[in-house]
């Protein structure tokens, strides 16, 4: 499963890659990070195709995690990937605009990995 991570926190990195060390060794999870929404479109205008999930934050600057959904969500051809929102504020105002705008689940921070690795064991790819 090809996942891209798109957060702005530089600490985002080494904390996924340590949290699932297990499962990038095994060649079950492939991780690609990206630290704008600017970034991440770039990525995905060439391997949009190949990305199972995108794990976003929503406040970011520049292009917001919510801006990024939009984008995703309306402006490519191939279906989109399942995306997941994640922010520091749980607020019920980026809760609902996430679900608006076409987002598949939205998880707060500090992320409970036990949990996010739960939720990737349902995702029927």
């Amino acid at each position: 499963m090809k996942i891209l991570v798109v957060d702005d926190e530089l600490d985002v990195k080494p904390l996924f890659m340590q949290r699932f060390r297990k499962e990038i060794k095994q060649g079950d999870i492939e991780i690609h990070f990206a630290n704008s929404g600017e970034e991440a479109l770039i990525y995905l205008n060439d391997k949009l195709s190949e990305v199972v999930l995108i794990l976003s934050d929503v406040n970011m600057p520049g292009m917001s995690g919510l801006e990024l959904l939009y984008s995703i969500r309306h402006k490519h051809q191939y279906s989109p990937p399942f995306i997941m929102m994640i922010t520091a504020y749980g607020d019920e105002d980026n809760r609902k605009r996430s679900f608006e705008l076409g987002a598949d689940d939205f998880l707060t921070k500090p992320l409970d990995f036990v949990l996010l690795k739960e939720k990737l064991k349902e995702l029927d790819v």
